[in-house]
């Protein structure tokens, strides 16, 4: 379904209910820019670095298309993916049953999941949503229960700590959102619903949490203006 949730004026925060589930797919690819690139690139990464029946975890896996491509490039590797919306497992369990794929799914709180001895853990644009005084503990608990060699993909919308930069290039992402389809107004909505909700760190913030964690190589593998993918190996 297409992503026209803000076209009415907003009632509330914006939450992953049952009406962000319904157009997810489609709000992220059009809301994050080059979304199914830099999915690929991580896919393609992983495909190199993992053992065949590596055990990889999706926190919070929305609609389950990242564990999608996974599987479809190896049948063989243990895939799990947990998120606290009932909805959005509906629909990744049903996405799943129709590809054939063999896919865990728990609906938890990631903050409380149990999900050990892992050889890969991916935070796709969900960290944001996390408090930030509870980051740290979740990044040092994800360390922890990553297996050596371990890889942690971590991706997040990103601010620039210069404030004009930081400007300019939120009016660039703008331009590029109404270049996909939205308007002004949906726009303006969602930037409201999304206030104190998604709350971004610089990206030397994002990388010296990482590595304040313990991980031994921390890089950019992508950006694109305020959006960016971090990869970490134990």
């Amino acid at each position: 379904m297409r992503d026209e949730i803000f076209k009415q004026p907003i009632s509330k925060q914006f939450e992953f209910d049952k009406n962000v589930a319904s157009v997810f797919d489609d709000m992220i690819n059009r809301s994050v820019p080059f979304y199914e690139i830099s999915s690929n690139l991580i896919i393609s990464f992983l495909i190199k670095e993992l053992k065949s029946d590596a055990k990889i975890v999706d926190l919070g896996c929305s609609t389950a298309s990242m564990l999608l491509k996974l599987f479809e490039k190896n049948s063989k590797f243990n895939l799990v993916g947990i998120d606290n919306s009932f909805h959005m497992l509906e629909i990744a369990k049903n996405k799943t049953k129709a590809f054939g794929a063999n896919i865990e799914f728990i609906c938890a709180d990631i903050l409380n999941s149990d999900f050990k001895f892992c050889d890969c853990v991916i935070l796709n644009y969900t960290l944001q949503f996390i408090r930030p005084l509870l980051r740290e503990k979740f990044i040092d608990k994800i360390y922890q229960n990553l297996n050596k060699g371990g890889v942690f993909v971590l991706s997040e919308k990103i601010f620039f700590e210069d404030k004009r930069v930081n400007k300019q290039v939120i009016d660039i992402y703008e331009n590029y959102k109404e270049n996909q389809g939205y308007s002004k107004f949906e726009i303006s909505q969602k930037r409201e619903a999304l206030e104190n909700v998604l709350i971004p760190f610089s990206e030397d913030e994002n990388k010296n949490m990482l590595k304040k964690s313990g991980f031994k190589m921390v890089e950019t593998i992508f950006k694109w203006g305020n959006f960016a993918t971090f990869l970490a190996i134990k």
